[in-house]
């Protein structure tokens, strides 16, 4: 696997058009997550095609086109919004002589550069080893050369079974530590869980303003910033809100459309927090016109964890850039409202608190009422 590029990189963004119909929306994302990792992006290579070439992926004229762009503006790295396979990686580097790095990598990156907590780096590696795992039969010539020296010369072992082995190991390692992390974050959890204590997790798309919302909400002052996952570690706060009584607040890292799954794999264990939680605050980004795109993606990945049964509250951010007005909509199926709010300027908060605290009594009353979970009822629920 490669070394990510070192601050202000200049690169070469390449994304083809597949006929998906949301074109300009990823390529304006990846714009972002570009500058995200650190690069510069100078120069934007598109296309069409009707599937990816199996050699090159972009075929060979398109190529022509990057190989011109990089030597025009003495790129460093291309960068393509696409997964690409190992073959098609080194194909590439082959015949452009700099680095690529494919969108998988590229997001792994950026979690790479962003992983502050003991936990969050453990989690970070363990993703971007088995990334490497699946690149390392095809992926570089030289580790299929024998082992020699003295004392070592003969049939030997080939140091791409080495590298294998000892990438084996440290994933290994990597899992049995994060198991011991996972146990200790149970007794916490279990520690934070009493009766009558409703636990609420933020989720949405990266850079939708969840942990703006979180600190707004709990005036825990964490880190915010205009850029994709400035969040990757889970934080949990008590709240006070009126009617409710004691909230436990968990926000989480933000979700991306084709996240890797070495990525969700790895972050499973985190994740269980949002799965586990009495109530979803979805905050999505209202001044986004892939805010549709963005929710699906994010619903596709709470599947993926077990959380889809979980009942959600939308929180409709970022209405001051909308110029919408504070309000509350309550969706057809009865279990999800869409709450309309401005977590920078506090526009609509009364109302989240009031969702909140109006959910919080309904699931009390479930409770009283007989062994029924307010989950298995919440369908019924209408803040």
């Amino acid at each position: 696997m490669f070394d990510r590029p070192a601050s202000g990189e200049n690169a070469v963004l390449v994304q083809l058009d597949f006929g998906t119909g949301d074109f300009a929306e990823r390529l304006s994302e990846f714009h972002l997550l570009a500058e995200s990792a650190g690069a510069r992006p100078l120069a934007v290579v598109t296309g069409r095609r009707v599937r990816p070439d199996p050699a090159l992926f972009a075929g060979q004229g398109k190529v022509a086109e990057i190989s011109a762009a990089v030597r025009s503006h003495e790129a460093a790295v291309v960068l393509f919004n696409h997964e690409l396979t190992p073959a098609q990686q080194r194909n590439l580097e082959h015949e452009l002589q700099c680095l690529v790095i494919d969108r998988s990598s590229l997001i792994l990156d950026i979690f790479a550069l962003r992983a502050k907590s003991h936990e969050g780096k453990l989690q970070v590696e363990l993703a971007q080893l088995q990334h490497m795992a699946t690149r390392l039969v095809r992926g570089w010539t030289h580790l299929e050369r024998q082992k020699g020296g003295i004392g070592m010369r003969g049939p030997g072992e080939k140091q791409l079974e080495t590298d294998r082995r000892l990438l084996g190991r440290r994933v290994a390692l990597l899992k049995e530590r994060l198991k011991l992390l996972e146990r200790q974050r149970a007794v916490r959890r279990k520690s934070r869980q009493r009766p009558g204590v409703l636990s609420v997790s933020l989720v949405g798309y990266t850079n939708a303003g969840k942990s703006t919302l979180f600190n707004a909400l709990t005036k825990a002052g964490g880190y915010t910033a205009d850029q994709l996952f400035a969040t990757l570690d889970t934080t949990s706060r008590q709240l006070y809100v009126a009617g409710a009584g004691q909230i436990v607040l968990s926000d989480t890292v933000g979700f991306i459309r084709d996240l890797p799954h070495s990525l969700v794999a790895a972050f499973q264990s985190t994740l269980e927090e949002t799965a586990q939680a009495d109530l979803l605050l979805h905050v999505v980004d209202a001044a986004s016109a892939d805010r549709d795109q963005q929710m699906a993606a994010v619903n596709q990945v709470l599947a993926e964890i077990g959380a889809a049964d979980v009942p959600q509250v939308i929180a409709w951010n970022k209405i001051d850039i909308t110029a919408a007005s504070p309000g509350l909509l309550q969706a057809g199926c009865g279990n999800i409202s869409t709450v309309r709010l401005s977590a920078k300027t506090g526009e609509g908060m009364p109302l989240l608190r009031n969702v909140l605290a109006e959910f919080s009594q309904t699931c009390r009353l479930l409770e009283e009422s007989g062994p029924s979970s307010c989950l298995a009822t919440a369908d019924t629920v209408a803040p």
